[in-house]
């Protein structure tokens, strides 16, 4: 965590976006899973469409793709869940005032920030309805991501996985 930080600050990436994409862009767990998943894939298919006439390109675009997509939302599932939770990149590189939702949600649950103005409005909510509430509102997105993705899902994660 240190060196990535000193390097996030030493090339002036410090309180932007790309602080919190560019150092999680590579993650070897998914880099594993997807080349399990073309290793898998028969070599016939390959094979075929080099017969046919197509290039590499060609067998790329329109044989490896199109089968790669259980693989691909399988990845892009887990990047987006594993982003859309990740709050401890948001508190350390990013000012208080440009922080992240989840990073936020963290900080409102762990201490809520009741001062004289708000004492009476605060008051008013219960503190564990009003958390509940925020973390709802946090993981909505994944909510409705989710259905869409579950056919894929369990497809990407199964292949590649046998070896014969």
């Amino acid at each position: 965590m240190i060196p990535t930080y000193l390097v996030v600050t030493k090339i002036g990436l410090y309180n932007s976006i790309w602080a919190l994409i560019l150092p999680t862009m590579v993650n070897v767990f998914n880099i594993i899973l997807i080349m399990n998943f073309f290793k898998a894939l028969p070599k016939e298919l390959e094979e075929a469409a080099f017969i046919d006439g197509a290039g590499h390109w060609k067998v790329y675009l329109r044989v490896m793709m199109p089968l790669s997509l259980p693989v691909m939302a399988t990845v892009g599932l887990f990047t987006v869940v594993g982003e859309w939770n990740e709050w401890l990149s948001g508190q350390i590189y990013m000012k208080p005032e440009n922080v992240p939702l989840s990073t936020f949600l963290k900080a409102a649950i762990s201490m809520p920030n009741i001062d004289i103005k708000n004492a009476e409005e605060a008051a008013k909510f219960n503190a564990l309805s009003l958390n509940s509430a925020q973390i709802f509102i946090g993981a909505l997105p994944i909510l409705l991501i989710y259905p869409f993705l579950q056919k894929f899902f369990a497809k990407g994660i199964v292949i590649g996985a046998v070896k014969e």
